[in-house]
């Protein structure tokens, strides 16, 4: 089986152990996590070949992140290595009607300093069959931007598939350019576009009608028009998927997708996800199991769509940012067992 290529910034996850605040912490628990890469460890997970791209400086934090994406199954061999440092977030989790808070340290980590040739990316892509980027990238910087734009033209060249989860962070865009100034002209080399509605507004200046996210409902034929519209302006995607999630408070959300192929809205089941561990990861955990539905049950995309929502409701039960589950156990709650009967 062909390789699927990721590429983004990994950092160092700092968060606040259970519910506590930022200010009445002592300690910080720490692990790795980003967009691009929890993608990758999903993969990994599911038995597809995944390579990881990324810029990291050479220390012993770099180190400590390297060695746990290969032993999560995650090819490293195409990291490139340079700069001062490994980007930070900081995590606080809410509870209840307090919302979860982050605050990023990424200024002048070492992929925002990326420049374009740094990475030769016609080697990265052999023997590869999908690249999958996110709109965090090209938050990060320029250089950022342009090296994922350098990897976009090599992909489409090469005819490997391209996917992309617009992924708007409004608290990243600090470099001079809003996203829907850059975006655009990156997401016109997608075949496969995942967002939410705040994601196709903010990035490509595409707005749903009638959508509420914070009445604990969810409508799915609300985003019927926001996927014609995207497919008319990016005539190059094949299938366009929003994740519809309606938080009830921070531990209780309904959680749902819907892929439209051009023709047909295809719709998931609708999971009440009523005691959160982290949910953190969860829009990663959808676009990994998106990627290996679509790889996997060619030619289903009720099934793939299904599969993706259902390991993303796992992940939710999983602290970190990445998805430590199996096919077995996605396969098992696709089939209606949500018991979570101890198995012995």
């Amino acid at each position: 089986m062909k390789k699927t290529v990721t590429f983004g910034e990994i950092m160092l996850r700092l968060a606040t152990p259970g519910y506590e605040r930022f200010g009445q912490s002592n300690m910080l628990n720490a692990t790795f996590g980003g967009g691009e890469a929890n993608v990758a460890v999903s993969l990994a997970n599911y038995g597809i070949p995944v390579s990881f791209v990324t810029r990291l400086p050479k220390n012993d934090i770099a180190k400590a992140c390297t060695n746990e994406l290969r032993g999560l199954g995650v090819d490293i061999n195409d990291i490139i290595y340079g700069g001062d440092r490994v980007g930070i977030y900081y995590l606080e989790t809410g509870a209840v009607a307090r919302a979860s808070k982050v605050i990023y340290d990424r200024a002048h980590s070492a992929v925002s300093e990326i420049q374009v040739g740094m990475i030769d990316w016609h080697k990265v892509f052999e023997n590869a069959q999908w690249f999958h980027w996110t709109g965090i990238t090209p938050a990060i910087s320029q250089g950022a931007a342009d090296v994922c734009l350098e990897a976009l033209k090599v992909a489409k060249e090469m005819g490997i598939t391209i996917s992309c989860d617009l992924n708007y962070r409004k608290n990243l865009w600090k470099y001079g350019k809003r996203a829907d100034e850059v975006m655009p002209e990156l997401v016109a080399y997608c075949d496969v576009i995942l967002g939410n509605e705040e994601d196709a507004e903010k990035a490509l200046l595409i707005k749903p009608e009638g959508v509420s996210v914070t009445d604990g409902k969810v409508n799915a034929d609300a985003y019927l028009s926001v996927s014609k519209q995207i497919m008319a302006k990016f005539p190059n995607a094949k299938k366009v998927i929003t994740t519809l999630r309606s938080s009830i408070n921070a531990n209780n959300n309904n959680w749902a997708g819907v892929l439209y192929d051009g023709k047909t809205l295809y719709k998931s089941r609708e999971y009440q996800i009523t005691h959160i561990v982290d949910r953190v990861g969860g829009g990663d955990s959808f676009m990994g199991g998106l990627i290996y539905g679509l790889q996997t049950y060619t030619g289903n995309d009720q099934k793939a769509l299904d599969f993706a929502v259902a390991a993303s409701c796992l992940k939710h039960t999983i602290y970190g940012d990445y998805n430590r589950v199996t096919v077995e156990e996605v396969e098992k709650l696709m089939g209606g067992d949500a018991s979570g009967r101890v198995s012995r």
